[in-house]
C-alpha cells in the first residue's frame, strides 16, 4: 500500500452527496470524525436540489415534495437554524373532474371538511374514510420505528465467526423489530396481507366511490412500474402516507440539501464537487478490504472507512476493480446484478405564466389562485385510468394516457417565481426506461410525450399550454438515470417490492449497512429502509459506522 500522507488521510469519505450521504457525514464529523465527502456533479443534493433552468423560476427539477425526512435528523443537526423553512400545503389534494362547473375532490384540509368532500361521491365512504386514516395510521406507528435502526439479519446467528457484540446489537433489533409488530395485536394478520397485497384489494374493502380510490391509489405506484393490482402495491401506499404531513420547503426541495450542507461545514465537514470518483481502493491481500477512493483525475484520497451514498449496483458494479470482484462471495455479486430498478417515472418542468384555470372549480385571483391549487392535482377519477396506463408501459409504450401528478410549489413559495408566474412541476408514470423495439428516446420522442401530458391537464384547464413559458425540462427515466446517476432511473436505487426491503434490502445478509468489502458501507436509498427525501439511511449506516469505531 502507498505511503499515506497526513493531509491525504480522512476518518470517513462519503461518495455521493445528495441527502443521505450529507445525513451521515454530519452524524459522522459530529462525533469527532474527520470526514470528505465528495460529489460529481457541481451541486450538493443528488436528486433533492432546486436548479434555476429558466431564468427567474427555481425548479425542484427532480424530488419535489417533503413528507417522509425524519424529524429526529431535523432537531439532531438543528437544519431550522440552517434556513430549513416547511411550507404545509392545506388543502394537500385535488382531483378535478372535466366537467365545467363539475364536482371535485379536494382533501387535506382536516377531517370535517374531508369527509364532506367525499360525501359529494359516497356518504358509505365518507363514513368510512375516518376509520381508514386510524388503521393506516396504527400501521405507520408499528412501522415507523423499524425506520431509524438497522433491520436484524436472520443468518448471522448462524454465522459461527460474527463477534459477540455484533451478535447481541442484530438481536437487539431483532426484538425491536418483532415488539412493534406485536402491538398491532389483532390487526397483524391484516397488516401482513397489506405489505404484501396489491393495493386496490384493500382501497376496494373500504370504498366505492372510483374518484377516491383512484386519488389514493396514486400512492401506491409513485415512482414504481406497478399498478394498484399489483402485488406489493399496497406496501408502496403505506411507505407514502406514514411519515406525516406532505410540505413545500422555501426555495424549493434544494432547501433540505442547503441546510444539510450548511450543518456540515458548521460540524467540521470537508465537501469537493466536480470530484466524481473512479473506483474504491482496496487491500486483497486476505479478504478486500476498503482504504480509499480514486477520484476521476487520478487523485487518491484514503480513509478509515468507505461510504457509499451511490446505488449499491453502482458501488460493486462499477467502483470495485476485477480483482477485488472477483473475491467477493459469488451469491452476494449474483444479488446485486440482478436487483430490480425497473423505473416508470418522468419528471417535467415548465415555467407557466398564469396558473391553470380548472373548469370544474374557475378562481379569480391570478396570483394566489384558490386551496385547490396548494397541493397535487391528479387526474385520475377511476382506477382503471391507472391501469390502462399501466398496461401500456409494461408493454415498452409511454402511456396514451399518462398518469399525473402536479404541483404548483410557486402558489406556497412565491420566492421561487417571478411575481404573477409560477413553477408548475410534474411527476408523470407510465413512462419505460426501454421503449417497444428498443426505439432510443430521442428529444422528438420526449416533446411528443410531453405533449401528450398537457394535453391531458388541457382537457382540465383549458389554456394550459398556451400559458408554458420557454422550454420544458423533460427527464425520461434515461435521463434521471444519466444526471443523478440512479441505475435504470429509479428514484428508489431498486424497486420497493417486498423481496427488496428490510432484511433483503439491498440484498439477502446485507441490510445492516456493512459489506463483504471491510469498511465499506452502503449509505444511499438502496439500503433500508430505502428511497424517499428521509434521510434515514444515512442516519443509521453513521450509527453503524460509529458503533464498529466504538
Amino acid at each position: 500500500m502507498a505511503t499515506i500522507r497526513a493531509a491525504q488521510r480522512y476518518g470517513a469519505i462519503i461518495i455521493g452527496g445528495g441527502h443521505n450521504g450529507l445525513v451521515a457525514a454530519n452524524y459522522l464529523a459530529k462525533a469527532g470524525i474527520k470526514v470528505l465527502l465528495l460529489e460529481r456533479r457541481n451541486i450538493i443534493g443528488g436528486c433533492a436540489v432546486t436548479e434555476e433552468i429558466i431564468p427567474g423560476f427555481k425548479f425542484s427539477r427532480a424530488s419535489y415534495v417533503y413528507s417522509l425526512f425524519r424529524p429526529q435528523i431535523i432537531s439532531d443537526l438543528n437544519l431550522h437554524k440552517h434556513g430549513l423553512e416547511l411550507l404545509p400545503r392545506v388543502p394537500s389534494s385535488f382531483t378535478p373532474t372535466p366537467q365545467k362547473n363539475g364536482n371535485y375532490l379536494l382533501l387535506g384540509a382536516g377531517e370535517e371538511a374531508d369527509i364532506a368532500e367525499i360525501a359529494k361521491f359516497s356518504q358509505k365512504d365518507a363514513e368510512a374514510y375516518p376509520k381508514y386514516n386510524v388503521l393506516m395510521e396504527k400501521y405507520s406507528a408499528a412501522i415507523r420505528p423499524l425506520l431509524d435502526r438497522a433491520p436484524p439479519d436472520l443468518g448471522l446467528f448462524f454465522t459461527k465467526n460474527s463477534s459477540f457484540k455484533k451478535r447481541k446489537d442484530n438481536f437487539s433489533d431483532l426484538i425491536a423489530f418483532a415488539w412493534h409488530l406485536t402491538k398491532l395485536g389483532k390487526d397483524l394478520p391484516g397488516f401482513i396481507e397489506l405489505v404484501t397485497g396489491p393495493a386496490n384489494k384493500f382501497l376496494d374493502r373500504w370504498f366505492e366511490s372510483p374518484i377516491l380510490k383512484a386519488t389514493l391509489g396514486t400512492d401506491a405506484i409513485i415512482g414504481a412500474m406497478l399498478s394498484p393490482s399489483s402485488p406489493y402495491s399496497a406496501y408502496v401506499l403505506l411507505h407514502h402516507v406514514m411519515c406525516g404531513v406532505w410540505c413545500n420547503v422555501k426555495g424549493g426541495m434544494g432547501g433540505i440539501s442547503q441546510a444539510l450542507e450548511k450543518a456540515a461545514y458548521e460540524n467540521g465537514v470537508e465537501i469537493r464537487t466536480e470530484a466524481p470518483v473512479r473506483k474504491i481502493l482496496t487491500d486483497n491481500t486476505n479478504q478486500p478490504v476498503a482504504y480509499g477512493v480514486e477520484l476521476e483525475n487520478g487523485e487518491k484520497l484514503f480513509s478509515n472507512v468507505i461510504l457509499s451514498n451511490a446505488a449499491p449496483f453502482i458501488t460493486f458494479s462499477k467502483l470495485l476493480d476485477t480483482e477485488t470482484k472477483k473475491k467477493l462471495p459469488n451469491d452476494f455479486m449474483a444479488a446485486i446484478s440482478t436487483i430490480n430498478h425497473t423505473s416508470s417515472s418522468c419528471k417535467i418542468n415548465v415555467a407557466i405564466d398564469k396558473l391553470p384555470n380548472f373548469l370544474c372549480a374557475p378562481h379569480t385571483d391570478e396570483i394566489k389562485g384558490g386551496p385547490h391549487h396548494r397541493g397535487t392535482i391528479h387526474f385520475e377519477t377511476s382506477p382503471s385510468q391507472i391501469e390502462d396506463a399501466y398496461q401500456d408501459g409494461v408493454t415498452g409504450i409511454p402511456s396514451r394516457r399518462p398518469v399525473i401528478e402536479l404541483t404548483l410549489p410557486s402558489v406556497v413559495d412565491p420566492t421561487i417565481a417571478p411575481k404573477g408566474k409560477h413553477v408548475a412541476l410534474m411527476f408523470v408514470q407510465y413512462v419505460p426506461y426501454a421503449l417497444k423495439n428498443n426505439q432510443p428516446w430521442t428529444q422528438v420522442l420526449k416533446e411528443e410525450f410531453a405533449d401528450r401530458v398537457f394535453s391531458v391537464i388541457e382537457e382540465y384547464a383549458p389554456g394550459f399550454k398556451k400559458s408554458i413559458i420557454g422550454k420544458p425540462d423533460i427527464l425520461t427515466p434515461v435521463d434521471l438515470e444519466e444526471i443523478y446517476a440512479i441505475p435504470g432511473g429509479n428514484i428508489f436505487h431498486g424497486s420497493m417490492s417486498l423481496d427488496q426491503l428490510f432484511f433483503s434490502r439491498p440484498v439477502p445478509g446485507w441490510a445492516r449497512y456493512e459489506t463483504p468489502v471491510g469498511n465499506l458501507f452502503n449509505c444511499g436509498a438502496g439500503a433500508h429502509p430505502g428511497g424517499g427525501v428521509m434521510g434515514a439511511v444515512g442516519r443509521n449506516c453513521a450509527q453503524m459506522v460509529l458503533k464498529q469505531i466504538k
